[in-house]
């Protein structure tokens, strides 16, 4: 599966968050801790959004490992934000594997990343799939179970659906029609982060002034606090709540 972050806080360096950490993204792409559900390496391409001065999120998303690519290391030595969401990826068998397909997906101030699965892809999501705009299906970045879960998100977020709503909706409608899913999703709009634990891990770090959520936690240092299974948190830079997702 993949690995992923989202930080919310004062503005830090990429490389910070990417490489710097003994157990940073950039590890967790060839050594990860936490595999559960299969997969033991995410060379299957890599990105990164973050939001300069505030306004619109900028992204770079490659399909290559992200030990591979030299300019991501550049970027993010001179790069700083103060919201954050990146990701490594270990693709699915039969899953295309370009630039398209890697997470952070994004809309406007919105960024999104998933780290699992959809059982019985495509035919599981079919009902699902057919409730969206034509448009949407047609525009989609590139046709993965990924992508297909951002669209479901977006379109809510489009409704007027909350952050926390859109995903706790988006979750418990897909495992519905696809058991067996693992569906950790990653939101963020800049100021807010909303989070899901459904079939892998997650670890929470706050700080009187931050927030990191990541897959795993990137040092061995106290304050990392593992979230639940079926757990959805929201969290600013200021306030963390956690609810089940069932109620969400």
């Amino acid at each position: 599966m993949c690995r992923h972050l989202a930080y919310l806080g004062p503005p830090v360096f990429l490389r910070e968050l990417l490489f710097d950490p003994p157990h940073s993204l950039l590890r967790q792409s060839w050594a990860p801790r936490d595999m559960r559900g299969g997969g033991t390496i995410n060379a299957d391409g890599f990105g990164v959004g973050w939001y300069p001065d505030g306004g619109l999120p900028v992204r770079y998303r490659r399909a290559q490992p992200i030990w591979s690519d030299p300019t991501i290391a550049e970027l993010a030595a001179v790069t700083s934000a103060g919201a954050v969401l990146a990701a490594v990826r270990s693709a699915t068998v039969g899953m295309a594997v370009v630039d398209a397909a890697a997470a952070p997906f994004a809309e406007g101030r919105w960024l999104f990343s998933h780290n699992g699965v959809v059982r019985g892809w495509p035919d599981s999501v079919v009902p699902l799939a057919a409730a969206l705009p034509v448009r949407d299906l047609l525009t989609l970045d590139v046709s993965t179970d990924s992508a297909l879960l951002w669209a479901l998100v977006r379109a809510r977020l489009r409704a007027g659906v909350g952050p926390g709503r859109a995903v706790a909706e988006t979750v418990t409608s897909v495992a519905e029609v696809a058991p067996g899913s693992r569906l950790n999703l990653l939101l963020t709009d800049g100021h807010t982060v909303v989070a899901s634990v459904a079939g892998h891990a997650l670890s929470l770090r706050t700080t009187p002034l931050s927030v990191l959520l990541a897959s795993e936690p990137h040092d061995d240092e106290p304050g990392w606090r593992e979230v639940p299974e079926g757990q959805l948190v929201e969290a600013t830079v200021t306030e963390v709540r956690q609810y089940a997702l069932a109620g969400s």
